[in-house]
């Protein structure tokens, strides 16, 4: 029977082995490097069952390799280095997102992923260049030391065996949705995800849709097919008609924390989620204590984030240049000048490419606005957006602003920025934690009325259409909401998408203008509706598209993705991919 692991008896090989001291340090090469292997996972991998994932991902590397170049040396060597830098990106990722690598980090990876890394390290091409020149001379080294071959028969045997050895234990042990957030077992991990994003690409694609008709249902947007059914077309929108200015405030992790028992707050507290006709209204984020990127894709398009699945954490990079319908471009039809002014890189996550195909005409993000920080008081997004509508020559057509304030960020362990507190504030006597989360708000309800008077004064002849919305709850409510509660019931919850953590606000202000048409702004509303909302108390038509939605939302009583357990969302991005509005998914 012949040997899996033999001396190569070719004559370059003969040269190589006479070159060679002995066969006996290729072996300790090659055994040192699959022990140093061993312990990088038995470091970064906890428990029996990611250890043996990992393990398989490991003969899995190293087959491939062996396919190509038979030496198991250097095959060896370069899956270490493969793996090792696997992790470092793993734990770069968490450090920023909370979130370990997956598959889907190789699957869409773009330019704007580089440029994110090349943003924030400046400096990784020297450091990958230096890295190079000295790997470069070892695996030389290992090469030339490396006189046994393995059979590609016997190395494609390996590969066959770990991939479906993988799979079976990722559907026996399916991944949780919270284990990429753990920040460990991150070779494991990626080697689940693999398994759990290709099942889904499989099955249903990059996002949730009907089925295409036989006749598709199209969208009137001037020529169509003889005989095409479409819906009936809206009222046409007049560029010059006089509209008010409209800025959509994010406020960063916002919620009315007198949801949660036994919270105290100072007197007037809950007066800032009121909107102009002393009404309180929820918003039902898709979000829970972290990702803003979900509610930041709800109200710029309009859609779900979990028409995508187990995919929707990465929705912005996939429907980035390939969904064009959204709140932006509306308003651009109607003749506004479109802004978005973005607190970190715009290459994060895919967010510039995502916002000028939803027709965002000018994204300014952290690097325009001259800072290399992303937490930042909310005054200075007031000034910026000050700055930016001043430039925008308000007085030639309607401006429409996308602001993103910061101050409320978690940690809320530190007290931030305390020189900016407010006059005559005094904790209320909950834990240091919440009340300093209670102070954030307070600032941002401080500086959003400074705002709003300094928009007044300036700009008396101008009127603003504002609505405020919390992206989601903090991290903090998950211990405060219902107090004791253990953690798998909790992860339970939220896996359910229970709305006691899923509820934050929305609120509708008016300066030098009242809403006309408060109709649509239901008491809880569904993130997706709120470029709806929004349109409604502009006095803006609706276009065909977002009148079929508004009936939606009617017959739904504000709830999108949720209504007939998804039925609703399928046939609407149906609707919008026969229309050509959702491109390539």
């Amino acid at each position: 029977m012949p040997a899996v692991l033999e001396p190569e008896v070719s004559e370059s090989s003969r040269a190589e082995a006479r070159g060679a001291r002995s066969p006996l340090i290729g072996a300790g090469l090659l055994v040192a490097i699959h022990l140093a292997a061993l312990a990088v996972l038995l470091t970064t991998e906890y428990g029996p069952f990611a250890i043996t994932l990992s393990l398989l991902a490991w003969v899995f590397v190293n087959g491939l390799l062996l396919v190509l170049l038979r030496r198991p040396g250097i095959s060896a060597a370069l899956a270490l280095a493969f793996m090792v830098l696997l992790i470092a990106l793993s734990r770069f990722k968490f450090d920023i997102l909370q979130l370990s690598l997956t598959f889907l980090d190789f699957l869409i990876i773009d330019r704007d992923t580089v440029s994110f890394l090349l943003s924030v390290f400046p400096r990784l091409k020297l450091h990958l260049i230096a890295a190079a020149l000295v790997a470069a001379p070892l695996l030389w080294l290992i090469w030339r030391f490396d006189p046994f071959r393995v059979r590609r028969r016997l190395a494609l045997a390996a590969v066959a065996a770990s991939v479906a050895l993988i799979s079976a234990m990722s559907v026996l042990s399916p991944e949780q949705p919270w284990e990429p957030f753990q920040g460990v077992n991150h070779i494991s991990n990626l080697a689940r995800s693999g398994v759990v994003s290709v099942s889904r690409l499989a099955s249903t694609g990059w996002i949730e849709a009907d089925p295409p008709p036989a006749s598709p249902l199209r969208i009137a947007r001037g020529a169509h097919a003889a005989g095409m059914p479409t819906l009936p077309p809206a009222e046409a929108c007049d560029p010059k008609a006089k509209r008010p200015h409209i800025i959509l405030l994010l406020d960063e992790s916002s919620f009315d924390v007198t949801a949660a028992p036994g919270i105290k707050v100072p007197p007037g507290y809950k007066d800032y989620f009121k909107s102009i006709d002393g009404k309180q209204r929820t918003m039902i984020a898709e979000a829970t204590g972290g990702p803003t990127w979900y509610t930041e894709f709800n109200v710029v398009t309009g859609l779900s984030a979990r028409s995508f699945g187990d995919l929707k954490f990465y929705v912005t990079r996939i429907t980035a240049g390939r969904v064009t319908r959204g709140l932006p471009q509306a308003l651009q039809n109607c003749g506004y000048k479109t802004f978005s002014l973005y607190p970190t890189y715009g290459n994060f996550l895919g967010a510039r490419t995502f916002q000028k195909a939803a027709g965002v005409g000018h994204f300014v993000d952290m690097a325009e606005m001259g800072v290399n920080e992303d937490m930042q008081p909310d005054k200075f997004y007031f000034n910026q957006a000050l700055k930016t509508f001043a430039q925008a020559q308000p007085q030639q057509a309607p401006v429409f602003m996308f602001v993103y304030l910061t101050a409320n960020h978690f940690p809320w362990t530190d007290v931030y920025r305390p020189d900016l507190t407010p006059p005559g504030w005094t904790p209320p006597g909950n834990t240091a934690e919440v009340d300093e989360y209670i102070r954030r708000q307070a600032m941002t309800a401080h500086d959003y009325r400074e705002f709003a008077a300094r928009l007044q004064r300036d700009y008396p002849d101008q009127s603003f259409l504002v609505l405020r919305f919390g992206d989601h709850q903090p991290a903090i409510s998950q211990k405060l909401m219902e107090p004791g509660i253990d953690q798998p019931t909790l992860a339970k919850r939220l896996m359910a998408a229970d709305p006691r953590y899923f509820s934050t606000y929305y609120a509708i202000d008016g300066i030098n203008y009242r809403p006309g048409d408060l109709s649509s702004a239901l008491e809880t509303v569904d993130a997706a509706y709120l470029p709806l909302v929004l349109q409604e108390a502009a006095g803006i038509p609706l276009d065909p598209t977002f009148a079929e939605q508004k009936r939606i939302m009617l017959r739904c009583n504000g709830t999108f993705y949720d209504c007939r357990k998804g039925a609703e969302a399928r046939r609407f991005n149906r609707l919008l991919i026969d229309a050509g509005l959702i491109k390539g998914l």
